[in-house]
């Protein structure tokens, strides 16, 4: 039966937040003395009908009547009465209602009578079985109180009649109330608020409906209420104003829970706007005060910030446990001079304080009322601790563990110093969900900078890090990982030396990003460095990397769904030779290059753009390009022009201007350009790789052609070793005309089976940071080093070659290919 008091109490709380209900004032004889214009709205029956009236003619069925008449009698003792009840409309018919019926004090000694009836149709549903139940809710073991407080005030705005309940919920007791207005029992600008209010209703007649105030407390009384009340004007039998009625109820609980509602929707949008932990901790204790707390603070275990896995226990270690990183602060103090750390420093916590404690258990610790008085743990192991503590007179206390995943991220600290009232359960409760809304974001952070930690590991150690030009090039670059949530993306470059003094430029943007995109990033750029050290044409070299991305796709394709596995990238190959200034470049998918000509001009050549890699589509095609001594080749990723809203032309025309800087150095313009160019926030890689083209002088490259014929073979060394005693350098001589005579016999013999009868064999020497060696022919085979058996007459040629250089190989060219052998130069040649 207990079921049906608490509908009763909730019923009443309800008529008067959401509903305007209908008064009326009775005498002690049960004689109305006093009506509203809702309950004339309610029955029909104007002021001038009813006053000076029993109120018990209007109710219908003869029971109720002898049951309000008994409920009367023991509402004397008990001072309220609820029950549900038929009242006659002035038109006839029958109405249900909802009768709280209070008893109120007077000066006078009297005991009156307020009445507030609600439609029973504009409530919630009552219990299906309350319909059968009988007796009805009079003979239930209801409060004691009915939770409305009712206060009724003359023309004049004085207390005349009261119910106990108003007492006990505003804080004004009886004998300082009655004969008083508001503001002389509790003075203050709330009370003339309030008052304003009353007048308004006392003038319109309109009633003013839940209008909210805080109790009228003592200031020792650290707890406040929260009351919603509602005012109704009273009329005498002429229609005259008599006073106001003004019913109360507590909605300290349900505004709580509101706002506590409130701030968990807060949680949603303000926690975990980044994938950055120390700005989620200090997104935490922003929106816990002043919400929630006066002085917050959120502290993280080392290995959070840095990605790491934390402890999932903690104990002490040498006398502390293990320390942790200030990642949140916050005060409604400025300066937050309550903490003793600032945000990023480390924080040192004894074994005893309740940190410890929260760490070891995983509970938090709850303190409503904090003891600060000498001899707690904070005098023993942390004095600094406990002067702050009560120069800002902290004095209520929650701390609750950070964990995800049953590991411990850290602690949140939430103290109360100016707010007088302590922590309760429910503040607990919710400190909980904020942190268990934080948790979440801090491990995703956590995951995230862990994984970003590890591709930024990895492309560090793919990229290159001492990249040169060598004599072909001075080079520079930048590369900048994506900060966005994505994680970093693929993109890598690369400066290879190529023989002849070449030298191979790329740039390449894998498809993705994250961990996957940096590993797809160096299987691609260890093909690469593969590939062009066959020497192949860029075209040629692109084609054979999309048959090995394809190779690489096929291999990690889960068998029951290949087509939801697929490498994809973009790539620009160039190869740029000083000897002859040319650039010959490929690109597949891949923003064009950018040619910033000695004056500054920036042109984008037209290349045929290929399909990206991984693809086998259309073949890919090479555009050779003479190149001015000091031109600037720029290569680049997409993530340096691409910009959320701007076609992509847009983006080139930005790099244009901001290439077009001639009196900067390649290093300055590089940064130049990338710090104008890269968006903000920086969701893509941003690679830029800028290569200055030089060319060697004639006196660094001698070349001679002849006739394939062996009698020439000591001519061409003698032609070389002329050459070597002009560049000074005659103790290479014999090592070169060795090499030469191996290159030269073997391009002759093994051409001979060639049907063109002028053949010519040709020989260059070229000086740079190498001495080259090249001998052409006509003959497109390649040769391999034999292992001679000691009976043999021949095959010991390239293993000699293989001794002499520091290395060797072979290269394709239009009208035949090219064998070239490599010699270390001394440091001062």
């Amino acid at each position: 039966m207990g079921s049906y008091a608490e509908t009763a109490v909730s019923e009443a709380q309800t008529a008067i937040e959401t509903v305007c209900p209908a008064i009326a004032l009775l005498d002690a004889q049960g004689t109305v003395v006093g009506w509203s214009q809702a309950a004339q709205r309610l029955v029909g029956y104007s002021a001038a009908e009813v006053v000076g009236r029993s109120a018990g003619v209007l109710l219908v069925a003869p029971d109720d009547r002898a049951k309000a008449s008994q409920a009367a009698q023991e509402s004397t003792r008990r001072g309220r009465w609820s029950d549900l009840a038929q009242v006659r409309h002035r038109d006839g018919r029958s109405i249900d209602v909802r009768l709280c019926v209070s008893s109120l004090s007077g000066q006078d000694g009297l005991e009156w009578w307020v009445v507030c009836a609600t439609d029973k149709a504009l409530l919630p549903a009552w219990p299906a079985e309350a319909t059968v139940a009988e007796p009805l809710l009079a003979t239930l073991p209801l409060p004691s109180r009915l939770p409305i407080g009712v206060v009724i005030r003359d023309t004049h705005l004085r207390c005349i009649r009261v119910n106990d309940t108003q007492g006990s919920k505003d804080g004004i007791p009886l004998p300082k109330r009655l004969g008083r207005r508001l503001t002389e029992a509790a003075p203050g600008r709330e009370a003339e608020t309030l008052e304003a209010v009353m007048r308004q209703v006392l003038e319109s007649g309109d009633p003013a409906i839940n209008v909210d105030y805080q109790a009228f407390l003592p200031a020792n009384v650290r707890s406040n209420r929260i009351l919603t009340a509602s005012y109704f004007r009273l009329d005498d039998a002429q229609g005259r104003a008599l006073g106001v009625c003004v019913v109360s109820v507590d909605v300290t609980d349900s505004r709580r829970a509101r706002e506590r509602l409130a701030i968990l929707g807060e949680a949603s949008r303000r926690i975990g706007t980044t994938l950055d932990v120390m700005q989620t901790g200090q997104e935490l204790a922003d929106l816990a005060v002043p919400f929630l707390a006066d002085y917050a603070t959120v502290d993280l275990t080392e290995s959070v910030p840095l990605g790491e896995e934390p402890l999932a226990h903690f104990g002490p270690q040498g006398g502390y446990i293990p320390v942790f990183c200030r990642a949140g602060l916050a005060s409604i103090h400025p300066g937050t001079p309550e903490s003793l750390f600032v945000r990023g420093e480390p924080v040192f916590v004894p074994p005893t304080s309740p940190v410890t404690g929260v760490l070891r258990s995983g509970k938090s610790h709850f303190e409503p009322i904090l003891d600060a008085s000498p001899g707690t743990w904070l005098d023993h192991h942390d004095a600094a601790r406990a002067e702050k503590l009560r120069e800002h007179a902290m004095h209520s206390l929650m701390v609750v563990p950070i964990h995800a995943r049953g590991a411990v991220l850290g602690v949140a600290v939430f103290v109360r110093t100016k707010d007088p009232r302590p922590f309760e359960e429910d503040d607990l409760f919710l400190a909980e969900e904020l942190v268990s809304w934080a948790a979440l974001a801090l491990d995703n952070a956590r995951q995230y900078v862990r994984e970003r930690s590890a591709a930024l590991a990895l492309q560090r150690l793919l990229l290159p890090h001492r990249a040169t030009g060598g004599s072909a090039a001075d080079v520079a670059w930048r590369y900048l990982p994506a900060d966005s949530h994505h994680g970093i993306g693929g993109d890598w470059f690369d400066v290879i030396p190529l023989s002849g003094a070449r030298v191979a430029l790329v740039v390449g943007d894998v498809v993705g990003h994250g961990i996957n995109a940096a590993a797809e990033m160096g299987q691609l750029r260890t093909a690469m460095r593969t590939l062009a050290s066959m020497d192949m044409p860029p075209d040629e070299v692109l084609s054979r990397l999309d048959e090995q991305v394809i190779r690489l796709t096929e291999a990690e394709a889960d068998p029951r769904h290949p087509a939801t596995t697929r490498m994809a990238a973009t790539c620009l190959y160039a190869v740029y030779d000083p000897v002859t200034h040319t650039c010959t470049m490929a690109r597949a998918g891949h923003p064009p290059p950018a040619i910033i000509d000695p004056y500054g001009h920036v042109t984008f050549p037209d290349l045929p753009t290929g399909a990206p890699l991984g693809l086998g589509l259309v073949p890919f095609e090479s555009v050779t390009l003479e190149l001015a001594e000091g031109s600037v080749l720029a290569l680049y990723t997409d993530g340096l022009i691409e910009a959320r809203g701007q076609d992509i032309s847009a983006g080139m025309n930005r790099l244009r201007a901001a290439l077009a800087r001639p009196g900067l150095t390649l290093d300055d313009l590089c940064s130049s350009a990338v710090d104008t160019l890269r968006a903000k926030p920086q969701s893509d890689d941003v690679t830029l790789l800028l290569a200055r083209t030089r060319s060697l002088s004639a006196d660094q490259v001698a070349s001679w052609q002849f006739p394939s014929d062996l009698a020439v073979v000591s001519r061409a060394r003698t032609l070389a070793a002329r050459q070597l005693t002009q560049w000074g350098l005659e103790h290479l001589a014999e090592s070169t005309g060795l090499i030469v005579s191996e290159l030269f016999t073997n391009a002759i013999i093994h051409g001979k089976g060639d049907c063109n009868s002028d053949r010519t064999i040709g020989l260059r020497l070229i000086r740079h940071e190498m001495l080259t060696c090249e001998v052409s022919d006509a003959n497109h085979c390649h040769p391999f080093v034999r292992h001679a058996r000691t009976t043999d007459e021949h095959g010991r040629g390239l293993f000699l070659v293989t001794q002499l250089s520091r290395r060797w190989g072979t290269r394709h060219i239009l009208d035949g290919k090219i064998i070239w052998a490599d010699q270390q130069l001394p440091a001062s040649a």
